[in-house]
């Protein structure tokens, strides 16, 4: 049987398919070639946005391009998380992700996406240890002498976090399981509604980050206790929580990530620009003073982190009895 298409047409048709071949790297070579949307999936303010406005600014300062930081907060960090996750798959719409994606996938019925399928890692930003707090008027000066007292008087001491779920709160029921104490939970709107009930002594006991907590620890009106990191950080005259409990580890990472099927080389040109951006000193000063520390490196160690966590916490989100929908 004759082709219906001549062979003029089959020509064309291949010299098609071969410039469409060509033009997709092209096309990423030339990444960026305009602006870059940086969704962050919580609201306004906060360690996120810290670290989002920082890092904009320092990628347009290197590329010449803008980066825009844009907040779509809600369900955890689920509802921007799940744009960029849905978007189109070219390098101008990253997400500002955090460890909140290792939990969530335990915590909700349906997330509406999977963090492992949907979303392509690309770089590690930062790892924001928390600090373990408690009221000042609590008889405690120490780790052991908070597990001693939770022991002591069991189901009488409430703690607070920043939401069902949130990295505040599955970090105080790892402790909980590892020290095999009763404290009872008190979810609140967010980091800094659980810090104003502990000032107000509401609540005995919690997780925060220590630019939060440090202006109230030097008031004499909260204590720090301990650093939720596996090592001392710099600045912080704390111990660590895993000096007491070993193998307590919860701090809160961010790293960026795109939609999955993004072109490789716009991966690593915002992996390169981003490493670039972790290393300067602007950068760093202005990270280290709300007290996180720098991460960096490749794609790879940012997606088996994500696994791991995801692991993890599984387990934990399990004991908390936490389920979201």
């Amino acid at each position: 049987m004759r082709s219906f298409f001549g062979r003029p047409f089959l020509l064309a048709f291949a010299a098609a398919l071969g410039l469409s071949a060509v033009a997709g790297p092209a096309v990423a070579q030339d990444y960026p070639a305009k602006p870059v949307r940086l969704v962050s999936p919580y609201a306004p303010g906060g360690s996120t946005g810290v670290v989002a406005r920082i890092l904009a600014k320092k990628f347009q300062d290197q590329t010449g391009v803008a980066m825009v930081v844009e907040n779509r907060p809600g369900a955890a960090s689920n509802i921007g998380s799940e744009h960029v996750a849905r978007s189109a798959p070219d390098g101008y719409t990253v997400l500002m992700g955090t460890s909140s994606l290792a939990i969530n996938p335990s915590l909700y019925r349906s997330m509406g996406f999977d963090p492992l399928k949907d979303l392509a890692p690309v770089v590690g930003l930062i790892n924001a240890p928390n600090v373990l707090a408690v009221d000042a008027a609590l008889p405690v000066r120490s780790v052991r002498e908070l597990i001693d007292y939770a022991r002591a008087n069991p189901g009488k001491l409430n703690y607070g976090s920043s939401g069902n779920g949130a990295t505040n709160h599955m970090a105080m029921e790892l402790f909980k399981t590892l020290a095999g104490v009763d404290i009872t939970h008190i979810p609140f709107k967010g980091g800094g509604d659980a810090l104003t009930a502990l000032l107000g002594q509401q609540i005995q006991v919690m997780f925060n980050p220590a630019s939060t907590l440090q202006p109230h620890h030097n008031a004499g009106r909260i204590r720090m206790l301990a650093v939720t990191s596996m090592q001392p950080v710099e600045g912080l005259a704390l111990p660590t929580v895993a000096e007491t409990l070993p193998g307590f580890e919860s701090s809160v990472w961010f790293g960026l990530f795109v939609p999955a099927g993004t072109p490789a080389a716009a991966v690593q040109k915002l992996n390169v620009e981003m490493n670039r951006a972790l290393a300067d000193k602007e950068v760093l000063d202005v990270l280290r003073t709300a007290g996180m520390v720098t991460t960096g490196g490749t794609a790879d160690r940012l997606k088996n982190l994500l696994q791991q966590d995801t692991l993890r916490w599984a387990p934990v989100v399990k004991a908390s009895g936490a389920r979201l929908d």
